[in-house]
């Protein structure tokens, strides 16, 4: 596949272009080359991440940030059995548990909720920092509300981390997936309060919170390019009636 001019492989992380150094020089760079791809892609085109992964992973399937990085590939294309195994894989490389959260989400995409609950139960939870047990925690609640299992889902949310007035990366998404779930469960009120909240912690708008609390609050929006196009129709029509 091609690679822009702009892309030298320079751009990837300290400590992939560490594991990178047991490849040959020229095969090093081409992999690098192709992991930034995957990088710039992976939230716009999940299909065009996978693609150069899939080259990355052809030549060198034994590193692990590569099939870290196919894996999150597929599974930002919704590949969850792809994605999964190279997880794994990745993990056996490694030994770190970080992957655990991400690995249960995709035993959910493939429609096996009762699996990710299993991990979300798992000693390797306890190894995690605090992000990924947050990430965890919103596996776990995700698959509850899978089996319809509303209520429980709520209570798996309710924990410190959701309680805390600090702001952490994972803060916003946090308040999202309670406010989320208690609009399910009909509790209105409550879920306005704290998609406000989570509207005050998603400073980089990686939910839409401040659209679901302005359509409880019955605010329309309206497509200033949308009222130029119905005025402009508006006038053809008149003029039409005019020379009629």
């Amino acid at each position: 596949m091609p690679i822009p001019e702009d892309v030298t492989g320079d751009e990837i992380d300290k400590d992939v272009r560490q594991e990178l150094l047991s490849l040959p020089k020229t095969l090093a760079e081409d992999v690098a080359k192709n992991l930034v791809m995957v990088a710039r892609l992976i939230d716009e085109d999940p299909e065009g991440a996978y693609g150069y992964s899939r080259v990355a992973l052809r030549l060198a399937s034994r590193v692990a940030a590569v099939r870290e990085a196919a894996g999150f590939a597929a599974y930002a294309s919704q590949k969850y059995g792809e994605a999964l195994a190279e997880f794994r894989a990745a993990r056996r490389m490694t030994g770190n548990a970080d992957l655990w959260p991400v690995m249960a989400d995709c035993e959910r995409g493939l429609g096996r909720p009762e699996k990710a609950l299993d991990m979300a139960g798992a000693p390797e939870v306890q190894r995690l920092d605090k992000a990924g047990q947050v990430e965890m925690r919103l596996v776990a609640a995700g698959a509850r509300r899978d089996l319809g299992q509303l209520d429980a889902a709520i209570v798996t949310l309710q924990s410190s981390e959701l309680a805390s007035n600090s702001v952490q990366p994972w803060t916003g998404r946090l308040r999202y997936a309670y406010a989320d779930a208690l609009l399910e469960a009909g509790r209105k009120d409550e879920a306005r309060e704290w998609f406000a909240k989570a509207v005050e912690a998603d400073r980089d708008g990686s939910t839409d919170a401040s659209d679901r609390l302005a359509e409880l609050d019955g605010v329309e929006f309206v497509d200033a390019f949308d009222e130029e196009l119905e005025a402009d129709a508006g006038e053809v029509e008149g003029e039409e009636k005019g020379d009629g």
